[in-house]
């Protein structure tokens, strides 16, 4: 007898499930949020620590370039500087002037000397009225 009750255990049943329905588990819903909560804490965490980490390191290196940018303008600034200077020679002047423009010095007869006039005191009127008043002063 034993044998007849093995056999009849091994051959499979047919099951139709197709009409049970699962009720939902309220523990399940309320795990997935704790999870979603725990998720969102940890990557808000994460986003507070590396943001302004960020931030420093953006800002370190944007001021390294702008102090190479600085060195770079004060050294162009000390050549054009030197370079002014150069320029502004009087004697360079005077040699450019005698020998690519061939001018030479004025007989002391046609020198004529032009001395820049002081500024009138405040209140003062000048001659000639306002129509013959340089531009620039009233």
């Amino acid at each position: 007898m034993r044998d007849e009750a093995l056999d009849l255990d091994l051959v499979p049943k047919a099951i139709d499930n197709s009409q049970v329905v699962r009720e939902v588990d309220p523990r399940s819903s309320r795990d997935l949020w704790l999870l979603v909560l725990l998720a969102a804490t940890l990557v808000g965490g994460l986003v507070l620590y590396a943001w302004p980490s960020l931030e420093i390191r953006q800002t370190t290196l944007a001021r390294e370039l702008m102090s190479k940018e600085r060195e770079r303008l004060l050294e162009a600034n000390r050549k054009l500087r030197l370079e002014k200077a150069a320029l502004e020679n009087l004697r360079r002047v005077e040699t450019i002037a005698r020998r690519d423009l061939g001018l030479v010095t004025p007989a002391p007869e046609n020198l004529v000397v032009v001395e820049k006039p002081r500024d009138a005191p405040s209140g003062a009127q000048l001659a000639g009225g306002a129509e013959h008043a340089p531009e620039g002063r009233n």
